[in-house]
């Protein structure tokens, strides 16, 4: 059974704030959203791969941003059914395409509400093929030496049981 509407509409809403102010500058990390997840939670990115336990999640909350630091990721809109979230976002570089374009991403996150302010599953999924092409297309180069993703990440997206 799901949890009441009202439970799950506030924990939206505190990371949809979270991820305000980090898009605004007002926090220096994506770290700090490490707190909205469960201890056992599973954090699947579509260039990771998969993580399991707060922990590795908080870990790789800090790591996988180094060096996009001038890189925003607005969020446009949030659905909610039962349990699951849809957070619609976007990742833009601060450069523009030949064409003056901007250099934008579409993204998804699909969270999986688990009570108690936290969240036991969130999938990202974006095409990272559209990013390197941008990152091409424009030139951009990361603000500080960046971490990468490892060349064979865990492809399981499924959520723990």
């Amino acid at each position: 059974m799901p949890y009441p509407r009202e439970e799950v509409e506030a924990a939206v809403k505190i990371y949809v704030e979270l991820r305000e102010r980090i898009d605004r500058g007002d926090e220096t990390s994506f770290g700090i959203l490490a707190d909205l997840y469960t201890d056992d939670a599973v954090y699947v990115d579509t260039a990771w791969g998969r993580l399991e336990g707060r922990p590795a999640i908080d870990e790789w909350l800090v790591d996988s941003m180094v060096g996009l630091g001038d890189w925003h990721f607005p969020i446009e809109f949030t659905a909610i059914d039962g349990d699951h979230v849809i957070v619609k976002w976007t990742q833009i570089l601060p450069t523009v395409r030949p064409d003056g374009s901007p250099a934008t991403q579409s993204a998804y996150s699909h969270l999986i509400y688990a009570g108690d302010g936290k969240f036991s599953y969130e999938e990202d999924t974006y095409n990272m093929t559209h990013v390197l092409e941008d990152i091409t297309l424009t030139g951009w180069q990361p603000t500080e030496r960046m971490n990468f993703p490892p060349a064979h990440p865990n492809r399981d997206f499924s959520p723990n049981s």
